[in-house]
């Protein structure tokens, strides 16, 4: 992104508001959203700056702004904020006219007030009491700010209004009572006075950083470059008021917007709203070219120009919803048992790579298959991703050249997607080495439920038995202690390091055994494992005498043989 496109600077709430500049939500933007949780939380922070003891600053955040000339701006990123700010200063705004009412000070305070709604809300025509404002809200909150909350209507009309309208109201009533208790609290200074210098600390206390773009395009890259390093900013709704935008240049009917939006908001409504920009990457993908993150915006943008194309992506998001929801939330969707077991397992493995193909076969291929396919990539990303940890950005565009020919038609079978995927299937002597060599820290609940499902998957080949890895029945046990005591001077330090997270170190034990074993010598815990009910453990009780370096190492490669035939795909060759 090159800087004549792209800005970034830090302000305080008194530099965003002067010299003439003015804001505007886009039409489609999200509507005004905070309640009582994120009102409180603000007012705190502000408390803790303006007071005589308290910081010098508080820190907003980002704010993504998107302008042409420096002058006028489309809030894309801090709507909710920058509201919120502007209600508090209206309050205190409504606390003076209150003054002026009643005869308190009434020429200073009307310099005071009228200076104060030029700085901060705008110029109030004397004549028509409209205001030019500062800030425009959405479409669907504008008319309300504009006509009872900046002309500062003394009684506030509560009926027949949406969610987010009375959301603001009860904003302004909520503010309006905590201004005035804190100017209560500060006696000592003439209310006027105390109100103006309230609304001055608050603009030069509250900084943000903002960051200024010139088209959508760079403010979807902002969005990615912050999401990427923990920023949650919502790209999504830049999406969609893109999208919407292009509805509204060639639609003149609004009750046909509305009912879009509605649409909208339920699909956005089902997979959250920072879950949205992934989905629609994996629904991208799974009927177009690969396309990274990155680059959907751009691509979705040269793609969607006219009011039918938006039409026939909103048909198509709503066909797909339903694949990723089972694939991200197998627990919620009406799958087989099979097909759901085998989604878990692609979230236990914190594999996504295959998604876009997934989709695209549950579109284009029988239920059967597509539950075959969905068995065939749990055993793909078992050999390619947990126990090879190889790189999945090739993978997943061999996965999307699979997708992209199913959903073309030039692939109308399973074996034709699998004749792609065969690129991606380390081969049985590569999957073994892997795994001979896998270390696995059980150091969190994910990488312990890992383990647990690779020992009972060994465990249920050979007793010929089904295991719930998340049973609370029996537990993980360490044959060499992850702290070993006496009895292990076998293993010098170096090697207890690097041999103890070993999946040859490792073995299924009944819960109340393995309390008992704890960190006892090998020779002990050899008595315990020949009474275990796990034919896994019992092995080792009959086939090591000794547990040292060497058989550490020796069990992995026993492991590794029996992986080899368990996570097979008998269409592939080894």
């Amino acid at each position: 992104m090159s800087a004549t496109n792209f800005n970034t600077k830090n302000d305080t709430y008194r530099k965003l508001m002067g010299n003439g500049l003015t804001y505007t939500i886009p039409p489609f933007q999200r509507d005004y959203s905070w309640t009582e949780t994120e009102w409180e939380d603000l007012w705190i922070d502000i408390l803790e700056t303006i007071n005589s003891d308290g910081e010098p600053a508080h820190y907003m955040g980002y704010l993504v702004l998107q302008s042409n000339d420096d002058k006028v701006f489309d809030v894309i990123d801090g709507q909710q904020r920058l509201t919120t700010i502007s209600l508090i200063i209206l309050t205190t705004l409504k606390s003076l006219q209150k003054l002026i009412d009643d005869q308190v000070e009434p020429e200073r305070n009307k310099q005071r007030m009228d200076q104060l709604r030029q700085t901060y809300i705008g110029y109030l025509d004397p004549v028509t009491l409209t205001t030019r404002s500062k800030l425009s809200l959405n479409r669907n909150n504008d008319h309300y700010y504009q006509t009872y909350l900046v002309p500062l209507v003394a009684t506030l009309p509560n009926r027949g209004f949406r969610a987010s309208e009375h959301l603001l109201r009860k904003a302004f009533t909520w503010f309006e009572k905590k201004t005035e208790e804190y100017i209560r609290r500060n006696p000592e200074t003439d209310k006027g006075t105390a109100l103006a210098q309230f609304i001055e600390r608050l603009s030069d206390s509250l900084f943000f950083t903002v960051i200024t773009v010139t088209d959508e395009l760079n403010a979807y890259r902002v969005f990615e470059t912050l999401n990427a390093r923990g920023v949650r900013l919502s790209s999504t709704d830049l999406l969609k008021n893109y999208l919407f935008s292009v509805l509204s240049k060639a639609v003149e009917h609004d009750q046909e917007l509305r009912i879009l939006e509605d649409r909208w908001e339920k699909i956005v409504g089902r997979l959250g709203s920072e879950s949205f920009p992934e989905f629609l990457r994996v629904h991208w993908n799974s009927r177009h070219s690969f396309v990274r993150q990155s680059e959907l915006f751009k691509r979705i943008r040269k793609a969607v120009v006219q009011r039918e194309q938006v039409f026939h992506l909103l048909r198509e998001i709503d066909e797909d919803i339903d694949v990723y929801l089972g694939l991200t939330q197998p627990e919620t969707s009406e799958w087989s048992s099979s097909c759901q077991n085998s989604a878990l397992l692609l979230r236990l493995f914190g594999v996504r790579q295959p998604f876009a193909l997934l989709m695209s076969a549950y579109r284009c291929l029988s239920i059967q298959d597509f539950e075959k396919l969905l068995q065939i990539c749990v055993v793909l990303s078992f050999r390619y991703n947990v126990i090879g940890s190889q790189t999945p950005s090739e993978q997943e565009q061999i996965y999307n050249k699979a997708a992209e020919n199913l959903s073309s038609g030039d692939y109308q079978s399973l074996s034709q997607v699998l004749t792609t995927l065969q690129a991606i299937y380390p081969t049985d002597a590569e999957f073994s080495s892997a795994f001979t060599n896998k270390v696995i820290a059980p150091n969190k609940n994910r990488n312990k439920r890992l383990i647990m499902y690779i020992l009972c998957q060994i465990e249920g080949r050979l007793s010929n038995t089904e295991l719930d890895f998340d049973s609370k029945r029996f537990n993980l046990e360490h044959i060499l202690p992850q702290n070993p005591e006496e009895g292990w001077e076998q293993f010098n330090d170096e090697q207890a390091e690097a041999l103890v997270n070993r999946l040859g170190n490792m073995t299924l034990c009944e819960s109340g055994l393995n309390r008992d074993v704890g960190n006892r010598e090998y020779e002990y815990k050899r008595s315990m494992y020949e009474e275990s009910g796990f034919a896994l453990t019992k092995r080792i009780a009959e086939h090591y005498d000794q547990w040292t370096p060497d058989r550490v190492i020796k069990q992995q490669k026993w492991l590794a043989q029996q992986a080899v035939t368990i996570w097979k795909v008998s269409q592939f060759p080894g």
